[in-house]
């Protein structure tokens, strides 16, 4: 159609704007904007519009290139396709392509060329027409290119060929580029920049990339952009090369024994990495195999499009089968047997437990005994069998008393490792009243029985239980027995008769009875018929009262075998009576020796007894001496208290012992004369006593002044006759000297040195050996050889220097030497010149024998050396020392 008028050409301009294009689409809802497609697929001319024809007689085109429906479109869930001609109005081209029409928001699936190398495209070319307008055609959209997954080869292969109109003109170079040809990854797409031919350089996986966007590029030799880039979209053929993949290679599952048909149980997954909307993706499950084949083969089924495993058949027991085995495979293709691939992973199903078996007691009767008195006693043991699941509620039993105990006396509790029931006594049991009991038992579970199970008949039993006789202790009726006596109760009085009950009444024993606690040992108890006397009086106020009550305690023992024993306390309230004067405090008070408001003393009075044998009291002074109520005057302040101050204005200091009359409210009172010490002082403006008031207040009378004077004169004598007597034995001293200092004297005194003990064969002494013997009989019949330092030589005594009557002065160091030479020449003095055997030692040791001590000297023997010894030997030293001189 050939529009020469300016018109038209506002119009080809118009529709050529996108602008325009998209307020079409949007504004004219119920029309499809065909100026992109008809833009982007013809060439059009300035000076002529094509002539478009449809294979679909339902849409057609206006004029301005706006496409629309001729008739109503019954469904447009699936896209419409239908194919568009256009004719040029001058020349013979024809142009075709395909429309998809869609609903807003689906998605076209690109368009499939099964034969990607007859691909080509042509750039638009330009030409001069003869009235100087340029006519420009439309460049192509290329077709989007399919290429297999996993091709063989050769490689590099040939996917299309570029080419732009003005090869012939100029030297073109073409280029590729975006993510497989100039990006990552790259080098998968080369072009040849001369000839456009685009190829692929090794095999495409479509699981690693599914499509590619390219863009060819067409330049002269200086890089000038000769044509614009057009898009390349290559899709990669899937190709079954991946078998399905289980999720996990084991499944776990469970199902409810007694289930029924089509409950489901478990689902598995498998995931096939080639195309899903493709048969290559397709899985299809089936089950090849069930282990054990009970109670059929064939117990389970399984969706051979989700994988879900249900129950086709009644009859799972867990009792007899407790899990089942299911290999499950899982094949492409839709299960293709011929074709697919395939994959098996392992569905275990756990059958789990239903509460369909009661339990059901071992045996019908069961036989226990327990003792009387008993308590927390295991007296029977009953045993269930329950063929559900151990240690689940489903298997826990439950026992109940339905009969045979109505007064609570048992219980029974559940063994959580056995199951068992055991009887236990919660409450004694009386033999003299039942000797046996009867008791019903029923068992259940914790968990209710699964509907449409029966209880059990074997669900119910006995119990036979004996009670055996014991020795019970006496019991006292009552305990603790309370009596009520006045207080002040003389001894040998008979208070009560506190027996006691023996509750074995089928055999004839003896009580005896003992006192077991008697605090202020008051009573006693007769042993045969439990009567309680006293021993003393009972006094109300003693310590061992409280709260007015007395309680002792006695034993009640029977004969039998063993004996047993029974406890009564026995509770003694004593009544007050008034025997208790009531007290004053306090004993000593300070008052000021001139009468003032605030000199006063304040009295309490306190009695044992209670009401109303105490307060309220009467205070009172005696008339005796007058000068008592001369000088003193005494007010009660209330029940308790009251006070004492001086009647006249002054009263000398000193010490005065103030009498108050108090009483009681007994019936009848009793009075009490206490008195008071009371310190008169002189004190301050302040009220309190002064110093010196202190000290002539506290001033002792003629009596005391006289004690202290006699013991001080005692005392003086003491001293005196202790000085006199230490005088009169340092004069004795003095007139008979001593030859050693009686500090000094080591006679009859025991020194000890030093201890040696024996070896160590030598353990035990005899003591008797060590002895001075009372005889010398034993001597005369030993044999001459070893003796003890203890015996003496049976020899004649030497002969010793007498010392003349009235010696010389000069004469006494000889007489001294004669004597020691005498002495030291003597066998027969101690120590006895003798081997002197001391202890056995034990063999081997390495010390010699002790040779004899010769301490005899011949010729004069200096004795200065006892002038180094030190002040004890000083006298020696005098006597015997200083040579020929003394």
């Amino acid at each position: 159609l050939s529009l020469p008028l300016p018109l038209p050409l506002f119009l080809l301009s118009l529709f050529l704007s996108p602008t325009f294009s998209q307020f079409l689409s949007h504004s004219f809802s119920p029309f499809i904007s065909f100026f992109h497609f008809f833009s982007s697929n013809f060439p059009l001319s300035l000076l002529s519009l094509p002539l478009l024809s449809f294979s679909d007689p339902k849409f057609g085109v206006r004029p301005d290139g706006s496409l629309y429906a001729q008739r109503e479109v019954a469904n447009l869930s699936e896209p419409i396709q239908f194919m568009v001609t256009a004719r040029g109005s001058k020349d013979t081209h024809i142009w075709e392509t395909t429309v998809k029409l869609a609903l807003a928001g689906h998605t076209l699936p690109p368009p499939i060329n099964q034969n990607p190398k007859t691909h080509c495209c042509t750039w638009p070319y330009h030409s001069s027409s003869t009235n100087g307008l340029r006519r420009q055609k439309r460049d192509w959209v290329i077709p989007p290119i399919n290429v297999p997954e996993n091709s063989r080869g050769p490689f590099p292969q040939m996917l299309v060929r570029i080419r732009s109109d003005q090869d012939k003109e100029i030297e073109i170079r073409y280029s590729i580029t975006g993510a497989g040809a100039d990006q990552p990854p790259s080098d998968v797409y080369i072009i040849d920049p001369v000839t456009g031919k685009m190829s692929v350089t090794k095999p495409l996986d479509r699981e690693d990339r599914a499509s590619y966007h390219l863009r060819a590029h067409a330049v002269d030799v200086n890089g000038n952009q000769m044509e614009p880039p057009i898009d390349l979209y290559i899709y990669v053929i899937d190709m079954n090369d991946n078998r399905p993949e289980f999720k996990n290679q084991v499944y776990n599952g469970s199902v409810p024994e007694g289930s029924k048909p089509g409950t489901s149980v478990m689902r598995v997954t498998a995931f096939d990495a080639d195309d899903s909307t493709m048969p290559n993706g397709l899985v299809h499950y089936r089950i090849l195999n069930q282990s054990p084949h009970i109670p059929i083969p064939n117990m389970f089924t399984i969706n051979g499009a989700t994988g879900e495993i249900s129950t086709i058949a009644a009859g799972l027991d867990r009792e007899k089968v407790s899990q089942y085995t299911l290999i499950v495979q899982a094949t492409d293709m839709e299960g293709s047997l011929s074709f697919g691939l395939s994959n098996t992973a392992t569905a275990l199903i756990t059958v789990t437990d239903v509460n369909d078996n009661p339990p059901e007691f071992d045996t019908k009767t069961f036989l226990g005994e327990v003792p009387e008195n008993a308590v927390g006693v295991v007296v029977a043991n009953l045993t269930v069998r329950d063929r559900d699941q151990p240690h689940t509620p489903n298997w826990n039993a439950v026992y109940r008393i339905v009969g045979g105990d109505s007064m609570g006396h048992f219980t029974i509790r559940t063994d959580e490792i056995t199951n068992d029931g055991r009887v236990t006594v919660v409450k004694p049991v009386d033999y003299e009243r039942n000797g046996a009991f009867m008791l019903t038992v029923v068992v259940s579970n914790q968990a209710h029985l699964a509907s449409g199970i029966p209880s059990s008949l074997s669900s119910t039993a006995g119990v036979t239980i004996s009670v055996l006789d014991v020795n019970e202790a006496p019991v006292f009726p009552s305990n603790p027995k309370m009596i009520r006596f006045e207080e002040g109760v003389p001894a040998d009085t008979t208070l009560t008769i506190f027996a006691a009950l023996d509750p074995d009444r089928f055999i004839q024993q003896t009580v005896r009875y003992s006192k077991l606690s008697d605090p202020g040992n008051w009573l006693r108890i007769n042993r045969t018929n439990g009567q309680i006397t006293t021993t003393a009086i009972l006094d109300r106020e003693s310590p061992y009262v409280k709260n007015n009550v007395y309680e002792a305690t006695f034993l009640a023992v029977d004969n039998g075998s063993p004996p047993a024993t029974g406890t009564g306390t026995l509770q003694i309230y004593l009544i007050d009576v008034n025997d208790n004067v009531p007290v004053l405090v306090p004993k000593e008070a300070q008052l000021c020796e001139r009468s003032r408001p605030s000199s006063r003393i304040n009295i309490t009075a306190s009695d044992a007894d209670s009401e109303p044998n105490a307060g309220p009291y009467v205070f009172e002074l005696p008339s005796f001496p007058p000068s008592v109520r001369r000088n003193w005057t005494i007010s009660r302040l209330n029940g308790e208290y009251a006070q004492l101050r001086l009647r006249i204005p002054y009263l000398e200091a000193g010490v005065y012992r103030v009498p108050i009359m108090v009483s009681d409210s007994g019936n009848p009172p009793l009075t009490n004369r206490s008195m008071i010490r009371v310190k008169v002082c002189p004190c301050d403006e302040h009220g309190d006593c002064t110093a010196v008031g202190a000290v002539a207040s506290a001033s002792l009378g003629t009596g005391a002044i006289i004690a202290i004077l006699i013991c001080i004169i005692i005392l003086l004598s003491m001293v005196l006759l202790f000085v006199v007597w230490m005088k009169r034995r340092e004069k004795e001293r003095q007139t008979k000297p001593l030859l050693i200092d009686p500090e000094d004297d080591v006679r009859d005194n025991i020194l000890k040195y030093d201890e040696e003990g024996g070896g160590e064969e030598d353990q035990d002494y005899d003591l008797s050996q060590l002895q001075q013997p009372e005889t010398l009989d034993h001597m005369m019949s030993k044999p001459a050889g070893v003796r003890r330092v203890d015996e003496r030589p049976i020899i004649p005594e030497s002969q010793y220097p007498v010392r003349p009557t009235l010696p010389h002065p000069g004469d006494i160091g000889d007489f001294i030497i004669d004597g020691l030479r005498a002495a030291d020449n003597d066998p027969t003095a101690p120590p006895y010149d003798s081997l002197l055997v001391f202890d056995y030692e034990g063999s081997g040791s390495t010390a010699g024998s002790v040779s004899s001590l010769d301490s005899s000297s011949s010729g004069e023997q200096d004795y200065d050396y006892l002038n180094d010894w030190g002040p004890r030997f000083k006298k020696l030293a005098d006597l015997y020392g200083g040579g020929e001189e003394d």
